[in-house]
């Protein structure tokens, strides 16, 4: 079996464009879903064509969207992308499945529109950001909620993660969230990856929103394998 794909056939498939995320969205399985199989596909290639290009294009949401359909034919119950910056093709591939394909950071979304008016958007790769403040403005417009965006751009702490020096990455995000805190009501990790830097945040004013937790919650209620 390639090692970009695990167990296929399972209740829930992910699509990821880091390994990194496998283990992260399979130790949430052992706690929130006990026993259930998750599919793993990583395509690495999609996120480093869309960094090159400056944002997703039109190519690269074809290819995955066509990544997404592939793996929705393998028996799962429910597809996640779980790479923010390719969320619009996600939600573009959704009406094209006969199973339910949703982006992991939908959920983090419609809980900021929720938490507060004043919204933060935090992330480490420019390209995330604008499909970020569209979500957040989409999940917004569907409740009747007139909200601000307001957007921190941490970009040079990628280069970290990109090495494998996470604790750099981690800390990094961590170190500047407190000063992102300011004059907003909630703020949003947006991109998976760094959700780990909450946890060495210390205490802010506002609550702080990441997508994996509630994502795969989401997802769990959809495939009906909560625990």
């Amino acid at each position: 079996m390639p090692p970009s794909l695990r167990h296929h056939g399972a209740a829930i498939a992910f699509l990821h464009t880091a390994a990194v995320h496998i283990d992260t969205f399979d130790a949430l399985a052992r706690e929130l879903a006990p026993g259930v199989a998750l599919t793993h596909a990583v395509r690495e290639d999609l996120l480093c064509a869309t960094e090159k290009a400056g944002g997703l294009t039109a190519a690269v949401s074809l290819r995955t969207q066509e990544a997404l359909l592939a793996l929705a034919e393998g028996g799962a119950r429910v597809v996640v992308c779980t790479c923010s910056t390719l969320g619009p093709a996600a939600e573009a591939a959704a009406g094209e499945a006969e199973i339910p394909i949703m982006r992991i950071d939908r959920p983090m979304a419609d809980a900021a529109v929720l938490a507060g008016r004043v919204i933060g958007v935090c992330a480490a790769l420019a390209p995330t950001l604008a499909p970020t403040r569209a979500l957040i403005e989409s999940s917004a417009a569907r409740v009747g909620r007139d909200v601000r965006v307001r957007e921190f751009l941490f970009d040079d702490v990628w280069a970290a993660f990109r090495e494998g020096r996470l604790d750099d990455y981690y800390g990094g995000i961590a170190g500047r969230l407190a000063d992102a805190a300011r004059d907003v009501d909630v703020l949003v990790l947006a991109q998976a990856s760094m959700a780990p830097a909450a946890d060495r945040s210390g205490a802010l004013s506002v609550p702080l929103l990441s997508s994996p937790r509630i994502g795969f919650e989401a997802a769990a209620k959809i495939a009906g394998v909560r625990g």
